[in-house]
């Protein structure tokens, strides 16, 4: 069976030996209808594996995923320093679909991206980890591929496929939240992913809960991200140590004095243990959490909230008190439905799976153009059969 790398090598030389521009250049744009018929058309589209690739500011993790969501194979890689140029990521995105493309039919590519993305989802607009600013991500790499790429931000796929495979099946009003170095998040409705007039829609991290509040990169100060975080948590934790708090001689025992050693994961395993300024510490993001649900349900009303991200690994530890929160500070509470708030089920492998399923939505173009092409090559063989057949008739 033919692969990526069979098409795309033989295609980028014709191209080069007739002076053409590149390869995939020519292609059609990704349609603009697709994400008006996403739930529609995910039941009907090819069931056949694609390629999910995740980008974040430390990692790039690539995987071939098939139609229910079960991951084949995996790659991950460090994500190029953000000095350099985009295209440096670029490379490594295409090096890894190649390496998975040697032991896999691959039939689309989907890029789940830390960043801003347009409407058309072919433009990163801006990141804050890497060095894409009006990026023409998809169009870049359809010219280095030949396969259908789609681009969407990394909370959209990752909420995609909880709404798929995960903790939000059945749901269909959902708005996850990833919980990670910041807070990003994706809105689903009637299983479309809603990504406003300009494709950006989900920043929820941005929103001000403290007028007046901690600085945040974004140039804001108190952004939501900045009390419900990771980057929050571990503030909050290096500064009672710096201070050299009674109640941090814990975790400063912990790292040895060393207090730029304190992490996310280290304060989750701490508080697991019964540390009880990490335990406090993550009651105090979860409450910060619930209140920012709480404000999101009060202008979108869905039915579930699904926490992702490296700070859901706490789980009760984290997602108790923010179910408390957000029923104190629910607007009529008592009077109306909740929604309720559940952990993602599909962990940091979200993101690139649910890249995976959207490409799906798009792999049946690559499965035209390849039956084409194997029509055009059966029809050649039967003509040159008929051929041979004539010359050897005496």
């Amino acid at each position: 069976m033919s692969t990526y790398r069979d098409l795309a090598l033989p295609r980028a030389l014709s191209s080069a030996r007739a002076g053409a521009a590149p390869v995939g250049s020519r292609r059609a744009p990704v349609l603009r209808t697709v994400g008006t018929r996403e739930r529609r058309s995910h039941l009907t589209a090819p069931r056949v594996p694609t390629v999910g690739i995740d980008i974040g500011g430390t990692k790039v993790m690539a995987g071939v995923v098939d139609a229910d969501g079960n991951i084949l194979e995996r790659l991950r890689t460090e994500t190029p320093d953000k000095s350099k140029s985009p295209k440096v990521v670029e490379d490594t995105i295409v090096e890894l679909v190649l390496d998975l493309s040697d032991r896999h039919d691959v039939h689309a590519v989907g890029i789940g991206a830390a960043g801003w993305v347009d409407a058309d989802r072919n433009r990163v607009l801006f990141a804050p980890h890497l060095s894409w600013r009006n990026e023409p991500l998809r169009d870049r790499l359809a010219g280095r591929l030949a396969v259908p790429v789609l681009v969407d931000n990394d909370a959209n796929s990752a909420a995609w496929a909880e709404w798929r495979f995960g903790a939000g099946r059945g749901e269909d009003h959902l708005v996850m939240i990833t919980l990670g170095t910041g807070i990003g998040g994706a809105i689903l409705e009637d299983g479309q992913v809603k990504r406003g007039k300009y494709g950006v829609a989900g920043e929820f991290g941005h929103m001000q809960v403290v007028p007046g509040g901690h600085r945040c990169p974004c140039g804001n100060r108190g952004c939501w991200e900045q009390y419900s975080s990771g980057n929050a948590l571990v503030r909050e934790a290096r500064e009672l140590a710096a201070a050299d708090s009674p109640v941090a001689y814990g975790i400063i025992e912990h790292v040895k004095g060393n207090i730029a050693e304190i992490s996310g994961p280290m304060i989750t395993e701490l508080a697991r243990e019964g540390d009880a300024m990490c335990i406090e510490l993550l009651q105090d993001i979860g409450q910060w959490l619930g209140v920012g649900i709480a404000n999101l349900a009060a202008a979108l009303d869905p039915s579930c909230f699904v926490i992702g991200g490296g700070v859901s690994a706490a789980d009760d530890l984290l997602i108790g008190p923010a179910r408390d929160a957000f029923k104190r500070h629910l607007t009529g509470r008592g009077y109306r439905p909740e929604a309720h708030i559940v952990r993602a089920q599909l962990g940091p492998e979200a993101g690139m799976v649910g890249a995976a399923d959207l490409a799906r939505l798009v792999a049946r173009r690559f499965r035209r153009a390849k039956r084409r092409r194997v029509e055009r090559y059966e029809r050649y063989e039967r003509y040159a059969e008929v051929g041979r057949a004539t010359q050897e008739t005496p």
